[in-house]
C-alpha cells in the first residue's frame, strides 16, 4: 500500500499565498501521475492540478497562472505552490497517487487524507 500525507494547508488572507507538499510513502515503486483535488462546501471534489512522470502538467481553469504543481521523482513527493489565492480556493485539498496496474491495463488510486486551505477576504 502506498500512504500520503499532506502538510501545508491553513488560513491565509486573499492575494497571500501556501505550499502544499506531499509526500509518498510504503509500498512505492512508481507514481505515474500526482494529483491535487479540492472539495468545497456542497460542491464535488474537482482536480485542481496533475502532473505525470514525465513532467506534462494539467489545471483546470480557475488556477491557471496562480498555481504551479511540481514533483520530485527520487524522493516521491508532489507540491502545489498556490499563489494569488482568493476566498473561492477555500476547500479541502487532496494528494492523489496513480500507479500502474499491470491488469486490467489502468491505474491505482491511493489518497491522502487531506490538508485545509481557507482563504479570508
Amino acid at each position: 500500500q502506498v500512504q500520503l500525507v499532506e502538510s501545508g494547508g491553513g488560513l491565509v488572507q486573499a492575494g497571500g499565498s501556501l505550499k502544499l507538499s506531499c509526500a509518498a510513502s510504503g509500498s512505492v515503486f512508481r507514481i505515474n501521475a500526482f494529483g491535487w483535488y479540492r472539495q468545497a462546501p456542497g460542491k464535488q471534489r474537482e482536480l485542481v492540478a496533475s502532473i505525470r512522470s514525465s513532467g506534462t502538467t494539467n489545471y483546470t481553469d480557475s488556477v491557471k497562472g496562480r498555481f504551479t504543481i511540481s514533483r520530485d521523482n527520487a524522493k516521491n513527493t508532489v507540491t502545489l505552490q498556490m499563489n494569488s489565492l482568493k476566498p473561492e480556493d477555500t476547500a479541502v485539498y487532496y494528494c492523489n497517487a496513480k500507479t500502474p496496474r499491470p491488469w486490467p491495463p489502468y491505474e491505482n488510486d491511493f489518497w491522502g487524507q487531506g490538508t485545509q486551505v481557507t482563504v479570508s477576504s
